[in-house]
């Protein structure tokens, strides 16, 4: 399969499955009632981020899946996905902060894991996981926050 295609298909996908499961768990009224930290950024900040990091998060599934295929960095990138999927209907869906701050804690550790696993095959991929990892570490501590504030 030719690697354009193939790099189309994980941005595509990533993007996709992101956006439909962001559209389906919106920020309602009860996310709206909870005390949230002065550091909460506004609500219209976090659909351009996630775009971005969809975009970047498939281009490294790509790499990996073309290039990396049976290593730990590509089953941690899987892992990473289904935990980041499994965020919003926690949270926003089924209101539930506590589940939600147990799957954002395994998730920053496996978008770690992907950036070591990868580190030494190949640098771009975990250079762009990077910026990823950095907001799920601020998304983590938001939810914390949000977890004891409430």
């Amino acid at each position: 399969m030719n690697r354009t295609v193939i790099y189309a298909a994980f941005i595509t996908a990533v993007l996709g499955f992101g956006l439909l499961i962001g559209y389906n768990n919106i920020p309602g009224e009860w996310y709206q009632s909870l005390i949230k930290p002065t550091f909460n950024p506004p609500n219209w900040i976090f659909a351009p981020v996630w775009s971005i990091l969809y975009v970047m998060i498939g281009i490294v599934g790509a790499r990996l899946f073309l290039d990396h295929r049976r290593t730990a960095a590509m089953r941690l990138w899987f892992a990473q996905m289904f935990l980041n999927f499994l965020w919003s209907p926690l949270f926003f869906g089924m209101q539930d902060i506590s589940s939600a701050l147990i799957v954002i804690l395994a998730l920053v550790i496996a978008v770690a894991g992907v950036v070591v696993a990868s580190w030494s095959k190949d640098r771009l991929s975990a250079l762009l996981f990077l910026p990823y990892l950095a907001w799920v570490a601020f998304a983590a501590v938001l939810n914390g926050s949000i977890f004891l504030m409430n």
